[in-house]
C-alpha cells in the first residue's frame, strides 16, 4: 500500500506544482486583462457623456447659469465620481465636489493617456478619461470624466474565485484521471512482466495484444540469453550434488515436463537362464548411473534397443517393461534390430565407421554405402518412437552418444517445440578429420536438431563448431556457442560427465585396501612385497593398451630393479570381437604380453598378468584398493571414468594416478601425472615416480583429486544439462507468446 501511494505522489506532485505555478501566473494577467477592457468600456461611455454635455458646454449662456447645476446632476451617477471643466488655457474652472481640487488638468491629461489611466482620490481608485470639446468658434475646453473602479475590483475578486475554483477542480480531475490511468498501466506492465518471466501471456486471451509491451519483451529475451550464457560461464562450486538434489531440480524446473530417453544400451537387461527363468541385470554404465535419477523423478520412457536373451520375454504386447524392478518408477521402450541392422548400423557405420573417425586413433574408418542405410533406418526407427512415445508436443528428449546422429532432426521435423538434448560422449574431430566422412552434411545436419548439443569438453566444442563453419551454411555466435541452422537454434557446450561418488554407507561395506591386496595377491599368486599397476580398460585400440605395455617393458629396462618387484595387471573386457580389427588388436596385446612376461618375468611369477574377461563393478573396486599405481594411457578419449573411479575408491588417499594428457578428464585431474602415451620414455618415468613417491605427497595429490571427483560427480552433469534446458524452454515459451501476440 505504501509503495503503491509513493508511486502516485510521483503524478501527483508534479502536477500540484504546476498547476499552482499556473494560476500564480494567471490571475494577475487576468485582472490586468480585465482592467484594460473596462477601462476602454469606461472610456467609450466617457465619451458618450461628452458628446451628452457637447451642446450645454459651448453654449455660453448654459456655461455661465447652469453649467454647475448640470455637472451636479450627472455626478449621481453610480459609476461616474466626479466632472472637471477645463478652459483651452488648462486652467479649472468647473468641478464638481469629490474633483480633487489640487488636480491641474494638465495632470489629468497625462494620467488619461496612460492605456489603463487610473489614479487614487478620497475614496478609492478612479479611471480618468479626458474629452476636448469643439464648438462652432473653435475649441470650447476640455472635460475631465473620474469614473469609479470599485464595481471592476469586486468583479475581479469574483473573477478570480472563478478561475481559482476552475482550476482547482481541473487539477482535481487530472489528477483522478492520472492516478488511475497510472495505476492500471503500472499493474497492467506488472503483471505483463510476470508473464513474460513465467513464460505466460502477456495478457489474458480475451484481451487484445499490448504493443508497448514488445520492444520490452525483446530487450527481455536479450537480457535473459545473456544473463544464461554469464551464468554457464561463472565459476560456481556445486557442492552437494546428488540423485535427491537432481531429482528435486526436475520437480522445480521441469515440473510436469515429459521426458524421453534414446540410447542403444538399456539399463536392465533381462537374461534367461537354462531352467527358462529370467534374471535382471544392470550393466556397469556412467550413462544409466547417471540418467536414471531423471527417470525415476520424471516417471518417464527410456527408448533403448533390447540385446538381452530374456527380453522380448519380459516386455508387454506394447514392448513395454516397467522399472526398476519392484519399483515401477518408468517404462522402458523395447526395440528389436535384426541382425544385418545391428551389423549394419552398430558394428559397421558407428563402430568402423565413426568410433575411429572421432578418436583419431591411427586406425581407418571403414563407411560403406550399406552400413549408412542402416544406421539411417534404425535412427528412423528410434525416432518413430520418439513421436509415439510423446504424450506432449513439447517433450524433453536425451539422445545419448554417437549411434543416433540423425535422431534429432527427425525428431525435430514431427515434434518442432520439443526440447532436445544430444550428448556426445565421445571426442570431436578437428574438421580436416571429419571431412573424411562421405555423409558428413546429413550428419551435421541431424546433429543440428538438438535444442542443445553437449561434448565433454570445450576443445570438442570448439571442433564441432569449426566443422559446422566449414561445411555448412550456418550463423555462429561464438559468444554465446549458438549455431543458427535452419531457423532454429543450437547451443553447444560442454558437460564433463563423472561418476556417482560412492555413498557413505556403501563405503563402510568395502573391505580395507589391505585385505584387497592380499585377495589380490592370493588370487593372482603376486609374490609378497611386489608393487601393483593396474589397467582396466576393454579391448580397444583407442585406451593405449599397448602403448602401457610398452612403457613397463622401458621400465624394467632402464630401472632393473623392479624386476623382481613389480607386478602390472591389465583388465581387459572383450568388445566387439566380431570385428577384425578389435580381433587383430587383441591378439597384438597377448603377444606384446607374452614377450615382457618372457623376457623379464619367472614362470611362477609373470610380471604382465593379463585377465581378459569382464569384471563386475565389486570386482573392480576391490582392485583399485589393492593397487599402487592406477594407468589410464587413452590414445584419445572424451572423458574417461576409470580414472576418477580409482580416486573415488581410495578412501585412503592412497595410490598414484597416471593419467594421459589425451583423455578429457586430464583437464580436471592436473594432480595426477600426466603423460604423453605416445611416448614410452615419459610414461615409463611417470610410473618409476608413481612407484617411489613418497606417501605424503600421494596422501596431498590423492585428497585434492577426491575433492575435485566427489564434486564434479554425475548428478552435477545431469544436473547442468537439464537446468540449461529449462531455462531454453522458459525462453521459448516467453518468445512463442511475445511472437503469437505480434503477429495478432
Amino acid at each position: 500500500m505504501l509503495k503503491t501511494f509513493r508511486l502516485q505522489l510521483r503524478f501527483l506532485v508534479p502536477l500540484v506544482v504546476i498547476l499552482t505555478g499556473t494560476a500564480y501566473l494567471a490571475v494577475p494577467l487576468m485582472d490586468r486583462l480585465t482592467l484594460r477592457w473596462f477601462a476602454r468600456d469606461l472610456d467609450m461611455r466617457g465619451n458618450l457623456v461628452a458628446n451628452a454635455l457637447a451642446d450645454s458646454l459651448t453654449d455660453a449662456e448654459t456655461r455661465g447659469r447652469k453649467l454647475q447645476a448640470i455637472f451636479d446632476r450627472a455626478v449621481q451617477d453610480e459609476r461616474l465620481v466626479a466632472i472637471g471643466w477645463c478652459s483651452p488655457s488648462g486652467q479649472v474652472l468647473r468641478r464638481t465636489a469629490r474633483f480633487p481640487k489640487d488636480l491641474e488638468c494638465s495632470h489629468a491629461k497625462e494620467v488619461a493617456a496612460d492605456r489603463v489611466a487610473t489614479m487614487n482620490i478620497e475614496g478609492g481608485s478612479v479611471h480618468v478619461s479626458f474629452h476636448p470639446i469643439v464648438g462652432e468658434a473653435g475649441a470650447a475646453g476640455d472635460l475631465v470624466l473620474m469614473h469609479d473602479l470599485s464595481f471592476i475590483e469586486r468583479r475581479s475578486q469574483d473573477t478570480r474565485k472563478y478561475l481559482i475554483i476552475l482550476i482547482a477542480t481541473l487539477g482535481g480531475a487530472i489528477a483522478l484521471v492520472t492516478v488511475i490511468v497510472a495505476q492500471l498501466s503500472w499493474r497492467g506492465w506488472v503483471s505483463g512482466a510476470h508473464a513474460l518471466l513465467r513464460g505466460e501471456g502477456l495478457l489474458k486471451p480475451m484481451l487484445p495484444p499490448s504493443p508497448e509491451l514488445a520492444p520490452l519483451a525483446a530487450d527481455l529475451r536479450e537480457r535473459l540469453r545473456d544473463l544464461e550464457d554469464e551464468y554457464r560461464r561463472m565459476p560456481r562450486s556445486d557442492e552437494g550434488w546428488s540423485a535427491e538434489r537432481l531429482q528435486s531440480l526436475l520437480r522445480t524446473q521441469l515440473r510436469g515436463d515429459e521426458v524421453i530417453v534414446v540410447s542403444n544400451r538399456e539399463p536392465y537387461i533381462h537374461e534367461k537362464q537354462q531352467d527358462g527363468s529370467l534374471v535382471v541385470r544392470r550393466p556397469a554404465s556412467g550413462l544409466v548411473t547417471a540418467v536414471e535419477p531423471v527417470m525415476r523423478a520424471c516417471s518417464g520412457t527410456w527408448i533403448a534397443h533390447g540385446s538381452g536373451s530374456g527380453d522380448r520375454a519380459a516386455v508387454d504386447r506394447h514392448d513395454h517393461v516397467p522399472l526398476p524392478p519392484g519399483e515401477d518408477e518408468y517404462q522402458l521402450r523395447r526395440l528389436w534390430l535384426t541382425e544385418e541392422q545391428e551389423q549394419g548400423y552398430y558394428y559397421g557405420f558407428a563402430n568402423e565407421g565413426l568410433w575411429p573417425l572421432c578418436h583419431v586413433a591411427h586406425v581407418r574408418p571403414v563407411f560403406r554405402e550399406q552400413d549408412w542405410e542402416h544406421y539411417r533406418n534404425v535412427n528412423q526407427l528410434f525416432a518413430d518412437a520418439v513421436v509415439a512415445e510423446a504424450r506432449s508436443e513439447d517433450p524433453v528428449v536425451l539422445v545419448q552418444d554417437y549411434h543416433f546422429a540423425l535422431l534429432p532432426a527427425m525428431v525435430r521435423r514431427k515434434l518442432p517445440r520439443a526440447t532436445i538434448l544430444t550428448f556426445w560422449h565421445i571426442p570431436w574431430p578437428n574438421p580436416e578429420s571429419f571431412g573424411i566422412c562421405p555423409w558428413r552434411r546429413e550428419i551435421l545436419e541431424g546433429m543440428l536438431g538438438s535444442t542443445i548439443l553437449g561434448f565433454h569438453t570445450r576443445y570438442h566444442c570448439k571442433n564441432f563448431i569449426e566443422t559446422v563453419d566449414r561445411y555448412l551454411e550456418a550463423r555462429i555466435e561464438h559468444e554465446h556457442s549458438t549455431i543458427t541452422y535452419g531457423g532454429e537454434d543450437t547451443l553447444v557446450e560442454s558437460y564433463p560427465i563423472s561418476i556417482e561418488w560412492p555413498s557413505p554407507e556403501e563405503a563402510r561395506e568395502w573391505p580395507s585396501p589391505g585385505q584387497c591386496r592380499t585377495e589380490l595377491f592370493e588370487r593372482l599368486n603376486i609374490p609378497a612385497g611386489h608393487r601393483v599397476a593396474v589397467g582396466v580398460d576393454r579391448f580397444d585400440y583407442t585406451k593405449g593398451i599397448l602403448e602401457r605395455l610398452n612403457a613397463v617393458e622401458r621400465l624394467l629396462e632402464k630401472h632393473p630393479e623392479w624386476r623382481d618387484r613389480f607386478t602390472f595387471v591389465q583388465v581387459a573386457a572383450p568388445s566387439r570381437g566380431a570385428l577384425e580389427e578389435y580381433r587383430a588388436f587383441r591378439e597384438r596385446i597377448e603377444r606384446a604380453t607374452a614377450r615382457i612376461n618372457e623376457r623379464f618375468g619367472r614362470p611362477d611369477a609373470p610380471v604382465v598378468r593379463l585377465l581378459a574377461q569382464h569384471h563386475d563393478h565389486d570386482q573392480v573396486m576391490r582392485l583399485y584398493r589393492a593397487a599402487d599405481v592406477c594407468m589410464v594411457t587413452s590414445l584419445h578419449d572424451g572423458m574417461n571414468l576409470v580414472c576418477k573411479e580409482f580416486v573415488a575408491a581410495r578412501d585412503d588417499e592412497r595410490g598414484v594416478l597416471v593419467l594421459s594428457r589425451f583423455a578429457g578428464a586430464a583437464r580436471e585431474m592436473p594432480e595426477a601425472l600426466v603423460v604423453n602415451p605416445y611416448h614410452v620414455e615419459e610414461t615409463a618415468d611417470a610410473l618409476h615416480q608413481a612407484l617411489t613417491m613418497p606417501p605424503a605427497e600421494q596422501r596431498e595429490r590423492m585428497a585434492s583429486l577426491r575433492s575435485t571427483v566427489h564434486e564434479y560427480n554425475v548428478y552435477r552433469w545431469a544436473g547442468r544439462m537439464l537446468a540449461d534446458a529449462a531455462r531454453l524452454r522458459l525462453r521459448q515459451r516467453v518468445s512463442d507468446r511475445v511472437q503469437r501476440h505480434s503477429v495478432a
